[in-house]
């Protein structure tokens, strides 16, 4: 089963999120702020983090640093969910370490297809 870290602060989108995941057969781990996203991070080792960007205690920039910093965590891939949809804001992502990158509001297809994509790609650098 596919572990995923959903990292949200918002708790309706932390359920919404998370119960659609479930029902596609994922195993979700929840973290509320950045520094727990940091430490869920480590104790788990997902097969995926989806990252919020804005969130409290630590920022989703910040949170992904460390998670990159970190040698049993740094191949996690991690794919940005952020309201943030202005110019340049993709490639900030990217910049702090972020495989890829996705506006909200969500939309669930979207969004599957770029988790499948990077899932893909994760298991090609296996073999």
């Amino acid at each position: 089963m596919t572990k995923v870290l959903l990292v949200e602060d918002d708790e309706m989108n932390r359920d919404m999120l998370g119960r659609r995941l479930v029902k596609r057969g994922f195993e979700v781990v929840f973290a509320c702020d950045g520094e727990q996203a940091v430490a869920l991070a480590a104790e788990h080792t997902p097969d995926l983090i989806l990252m919020d960007m804005s969130l409290p205690v630590l920022d989703g920039w910040e949170a992904t640093r460390r998670i990159r910093a970190m040698p049993t965590t740094a191949s996690i891939p991690i794919l940005a969910l952020t309201a943030h949809a202005m110019d340049g804001d993709r490639e900030r992502t990217i910049a702090a370490g972020c495989n890829d990158y996705d506006t909200k509001p969500i939309e669930l297809p979207r969004l599957m297809g770029k988790i499948a994509a990077i899932l893909d790609g994760a298991k090609g650098k296996l073999r």
